[in-house]
């Protein structure tokens, strides 16, 4: 299956699906932190390449109720957020997952198919995320562990915190190829 994971510099969902026998590529406006298959770029230019599936991550910053006190300040820029995640949802692709956190696609389009947590997959933490899928069923609990730790939520300030915030989960990642890498065409 080709899978294309939009808005991925970490590799980690790539990585994923190439271990379970896919052609999968990342792509994001930055290089890819992990050497692999990586189209670095705008992702809304290779959408109509014949893809099979795609994992996509639109940044979440003018997005995530949590920075819902900065929303009257940035209307322009959020309307640019919210027009990507459209472009991805409605992206010529027959299968389609766009993930992002609790925040305001449930209103400005519809509520997410499914909201998963990380301690579902492996990760003792609390980070709780839509998915919109299209073409794919929700994904299924694989490892329901102890510890609802709100990492992210507590990461203090810093150059890195962004980066560090949009990091996927590797459990989440490895219970999407696992289940919907076997899905038939």
């Amino acid at each position: 299956m080709r899978v294309l994971v939009s808005c991925e510099f970490s590799g980690i969902v790539r990585d994923a699906f190439i271990a379970k026998g896919h052609d999968a590529v990342s792509c994001d406006l930055i290089p890819s932190e992990k050497a692999g298959p990586h189209i670095q770029g705008d992702v809304l230019d290779i959408l109509d390449m014949g893809w099979d599936l795609m994992i996509a991550h639109p940044p979440c910053t003018r997005l995530a109720v949590s920075g819902a006190r900065w929303f009257k300040d940035k209307r322009r820029e959020q309307q640019k957020a919210i027009d990507f995640f459209m472009k991805l949802v409605r992206a010529p692709i027959k299968k389609i997952c766009v993930e992002n956190p609790v925040g305001i696609m449930s209103t400005h389009y519809r509520k997410p198919d499914q909201y998963i947590q990380p301690w579902q997959f492996g990760h003792g933490e609390t980070k709780k995320t839509g998915l919109w899928l299209l073409n794919l069923p929700k994904l299924v609990p694989t490892n329901i562990v102890d510890g609802r730790e709100p990492r992210i939520h507590h990461m203090p300030p810093g150059p890195e915190r962004g980066r560090e915030r949009s990091r996927f989960y590797t459990g989440i990642a490895q219970a999407m190829a696992e289940q919907w890498g076997e899905l038939n065409e």
